[in-house]
């Protein structure tokens, strides 16, 4: 494991996939400082951003909070809420242009997330730059296409009394 301690590594979590995904499965809520310190295994972290949903309520300020406080960046965004009703709110298009941009600079970068909508970016980021691409997500709520596109895959179900709280 030795010569993988000089890679240089980037961590990007899609939150709202993560939460959702442990809220549906598991009735329980992702340990975000364990899913940080796994990425990384002993890597140079260049840097870690956790990409999230702000709700006209704001009550995620203290989960927020403790985000920042576990060393993740944070960028968030305002949950959408269209005419009929209907709310989105993603950050496929916002990771996708950061983990092409922070490409340059890295070796690795974690994707910590399930979506199949990031298997286009897995490609590309592999295809033209070089970069390892690992995800990281619970196995139920993980596209197969995205595990088998990625170079590692770690199955945060494996290891529930590390993931979740």
């Amino acid at each position: 494991m030795s010569k993988f301690k000089e890679q240089r590594v980037g961590v990007l979590v899609d939150v709202s996939n993560l939460y959702h995904s442990a809220r549906a499965i598991y009735g329980r809520k992702v340990n975000f400082q364990n899913v940080l310190i796994d990425a990384v295994a002993g890597r140079k972290l260049v840097r870690a951003i956790a990409y999230a949903i702000k709700t006209t309520e704001g009550l995620e300020e203290k989960f927020f909070d403790a985000l920042e406080k576990s060393g993740y960046d944070l960028k968030t965004k305002d949950l959408q809420v269209f005419a009929g009703g209907q709310k989105k709110g993603d950050w496929d298009v916002g990771i996708t242009v950061d983990a092409i941009k922070m490409s340059k600079s890295l070796d690795v970068i974690v994707l910590v997330s399930g979506d199949g909508d990031y298997v286009p970016l897995v490609e590309y980021l592999q295809a033209t730059t070089g970069c390892r691409v690992e995800v990281m997500a619970f196995q139920e709520s993980t596209s197969s296409k995205l595990i088998e596109q990625a170079d590692d895959y770690t199955n945060l179900s494996s290891s529930k009394k590390k993931f979740l709280i």
